[in-house]
């Protein structure tokens, strides 16, 4: 009686542990939910895949006990640019030079019809280049020797040019040239002065023909960069010259050297 006694006993001490079992399945099972819906909030495509590929293994091979090969890596997913509706595609920098080229080449031809009789008398040289349009005038056509004046029959073709630059948007240089005669007055010290000078009176006259400020720039060069021999005359009168320099837009970007990249003394 006593030996039955305690058999029931321990019948029942283990009838209410057995809920036990079934609480740390139910307890298993809501982790692995969890877990499956943060993966699912925080995936990516390759991730996607490769919690699917795994998922079908586990429960697909055991059950039909076939290998199934290993899920191939996930590939990167390759980033989009986002365009805004009705935005305009942004223009291949080979096709946005190419245009740049041919709207230089037309400003170039509109100067030439212009000037056509100076060009065709070999005063004037229209060139293009990587840098823009260059206009080389020989300063006797524009000034008197030693004079940084416009000549009133030269400002008739300068204003020609001007309005057609007045119509386009490129920045604008006009560089001045002399020769290497020393010159030496109270006005022009030196040939710095007289280039600078001559760069200047065109610059006036631009601005007074419709050609914006802020698009004009003057440099002047005196003696250096000479295209010709000053031993002869007539190397010295091709140095004696004013450019105006109609310049081509850069797409290259400005980046700043920093210190470290500077070489050790």
């Amino acid at each position: 009686m006593r030996r039955r006694r305690k058999y029931l006993d321990q019948r029942q001490s283990d009838s209410h542990e057995r809920w036990l079992v079934s609480y740390a399945d139910f307890i298993t099972l809501l982790f692995a939910f969890f877990v499956v819906m943060y993966a699912l909030s925080t995936v990516s495509e390759g991730k996607y895949r490769v919690l699917s590929d795994a998922l079908l293994n586990a429960f697909n091979s055991k059950s039909a006990g076939a290998a199934v090969p290993p899920a191939a890596p996930a590939q990167p997913v390759p980033l989009r640019r986002i365009i805004q509706p009705g935005a305009p595609a942004p223009i291949p920098v080979d096709v946005r030079r190419e245009q740049q080229r041919d709207q230089m080449r037309g400003i170039a031809q509109d100067i030439l019809k212009v000037l056509g009789p100076l060009v065709r008398d070999g005063q004037v040289r229209v060139t293009q280049s990587n840098r823009g349009i260059s206009v080389e005038i020989n300063a006797s056509v524009l000034f008197d020797s030693a004079q940084a004046q416009l000549r009133a029959q030269s400002g008739r073709a300068l204003r020609e040019v001007a309005r057609v630059l007045a119509s386009v948007e490129q920045g604008i240089q006009v560089e001045g040239y002399a020769d290497d005669a020393p010159i030496r007055t109270a006005q022009f010290p030196s040939n710095w002065e007289l280039s600078a000078a001559r760069a200047s009176s065109v610059v006036r006259l631009f601005i007074d023909n419709g050609v914006a400020p802020e698009r004009l720039s003057i440099i002047g060069y005196g003696p250096n960069h000479a295209v010709a021999d000053n031993a002869t005359p007539e190397g010295r009168a091709r140095n004696r010259r004013v450019t105006v320099m109609i310049l081509a837009e850069t797409p290259d970007k400005v980046i700043e050297i920093p210190l470290s990249a500077a070489p050790a003394q």
